[in-house]
């Protein structure tokens, strides 16, 4: 922590914020730290990608090698997760993509300035970089983009109406009901995708604060590697669910049935 910023914790311990500070704004769009940090992400991920993509060769070293190995392992994974080769090809940039940005966010977190390197306002301590996932709107983003490339892949595989006959079936009334549990059960994704990711990274934002207020030094160390371990998993969780919702969308009622 920069010196302002410890001289603000000691004078007013612990200091949580739910919501993103705003810095400032830009055309009237207000800029926050965890927008300045998510644009750090994509940056890191786009400045990979360019040197990945630069050095492959056709005799592939270690390297390339192990990342192909990787690769070709996640497709066959999504492959057997669809059932269908050329689906799988569709949706695998997506599930990679989702992974990719969630994990080097949450890993982010752990780097020196995260949350430490800021500026006093009024009597505050603003941090100017912050971890992503810790800003609800962030979460919530993701999980109506998410819901809605569920949908429309359900759409795509079904066609429309059959694909709402998933929702408004009323050929009985037990079919109706059921139909009626399905269509809450796919609203309350944005509620399940959004508030998960954010309420395990933001409740081990808290977490490492208290234990740096309390025993730093010591406590904190591992601490972080329990949360950069977190911050992976629910990287993946978020993946998984995806395109274990997406399997389901693109799946027939009655082949359900069956």
């Amino acid at each position: 922590m920069t010196e302002v910023a410890q001289e603000a914790a000691h004078q007013s311990g612990i200091h949580v914020v739910l919501a993103a500070e705003q810095l400032g704004t830009f055309l009237g769009i207000p800029i926050t730290n965890t927008l300045i940090t998510s644009w750090i992400v994509v940056a890191l991920l786009i400045t990979l990608a360019f040197l990945v993509g630069r050095n492959l060769r056709y005799v592939p070293g270690r390297i390339q090698l192990l990342l192909e190995e990787i690769i070709v392992f996640i497709k066959g994974f999504v492959q057997d997760t669809l059932e269908n080769e050329s689906v799988a090809r569709k949706y695998l940039p997506l599930f990679i993509t989702l992974f990719l940005f969630i994990a080097t966010s949450n890993l982010l977190e752990f780097t020196p300035g995260i949350g430490s390197l800021g500026f006093t306002r009024a009597g505050e301590f603003i941090p100017i970089f912050r971890s992503v996932n810790t800003d609800l709107n962030v979460t919530l983003a993701l999980a109506i983009i998410v819901v809605i490339i569920i949908e429309v892949a359900g759409v795509i595989a079904l066609g429309f109406f059959k694909y709402a006959g998933k929702f408004l079936n009323f050929t009985s009334p037990i079919n109706f009901v059921v139909g009626f549990i399905e269509l809450i059960s796919e609203i309350s994704r944005l509620v399940s995708f959004s508030f998960r990711l954010f309420g395990n990274i933001f409740a081990g934002e808290i977490l490492l604060a208290v234990a740096t207020f309390f025993v730093p030094y010591i406590l904190p160390v591992p601490l972080m590697g329990f949360e950069m371990f977190i911050g992976f998993v629910q990287a993946a969780v978020f993946s998984l669910l995806t395109l274990f919702f997406i399997k389901l969308a693109i799946t027939d009622a009655h082949a359900e049935g069956h």
